[in-house]
């Protein structure tokens, strides 16, 4: 009785389009859609940025324990 059922809601959108038009409807989407992904790429650049600082730290000493694990073995080859 009180619930709003498929065909009212139907009804609701077909006026809807009526009303503004398809095409004013799709950029107003359009524009919802680019709002919400800024506001994604806001909320998560925060966490990229520390995800990267992690990433390049392991790197970093991936690369530099290499680097000291390469002389060991050359001069166990020259010997």
């Amino acid at each position: 009785m009180g619930g709003i059922s498929i065909w009212q809601l139907l009804i609701v959108a077909l006026i809807v389009v009526l009303l503004f038009g398809t095409k004013k409807l799709r950029s107003l989407g359009g524009d919802l859609g680019g709002a919400v992904k800024g506001f994604k790429n806001a909320m998560s650049s925060e966490d990229e940025k520390k995800s990267l600082e992690d990433a390049t730290a392991q790197t970093t000493q991936t690369t530099q324990q290499a680097d000291e694990k390469k002389p060991e073995s050359k001069s166990k080859e020259q010997a």
